[in-house]
């Protein structure tokens, strides 16, 4: 069986704006790139009812769930320099637990990750990532937020 991996739709808008996102940081300095601070949120499910997914069994195993399967979703970011921290993430995630989130682990796998003061930060174009009260404390820790075209893929860190 094959799945189809999914993308997301782009409009000419969306193929213009990457686009000159990649020009503009083409000439970034290996330097620049090695202190730019990945981060993403991702959900793993244990057993998932949709279709999407494809997993390896041996053959002949049929696999049973009792009582549902269970997920788990985690907020994780990571550098050239190597991971930082990985974060369990309870409930749903809203725009008051992202900033939380962030506040709490960002800066301290920043230091951990040792990629000084001046690092740059990487988030998605989530309508939690960029609310209001997140985007005042990135600017109150005077943060360098790497801007990010809407529609872009992902990053799996996994």
């Amino acid at each position: 069986m094959v799945v189809a991996r999914q993308k997301p739709l782009l409009s000419k808008k969306h193929m213009k704006a990457h686009l000159e996102f990649a020009k503009r940081h083409l000439k970034d300095s290996q330097t620049m790139r090695n202190t730019i601070l990945w981060t993403n949120e991702t959900k793993i499910e244990l057993f998932s009812l949709t279709p999407k997914h494809q997993i390896w069994r041996k053959p002949g195993t049929i696999p049973t769930v009792k009582h549902g399967g269970g997920s788990i979703t985690l907020w994780g970011c990571f550098s050239a320099a190597g991971t930082g921290r990985l974060v369990r993430i309870e409930g749903k995630m809203n725009r008051e637990k992202y900033r939380e989130i962030t506040e709490e682990n960002l800066l301290q796998s920043a230091q951990d990750l040792s990629l000084g003061r001046r690092f740059t930060f990487q988030q998605d174009n989530d309508p939690k990532n960029i609310a209001k009260t997140t985007q005042e404390w990135f600017w109150d820790k005077f943060l360098n937020v790497l801007e990010w075209p809407s529609q872009s893929t992902d990053l799996n860190m996994i």
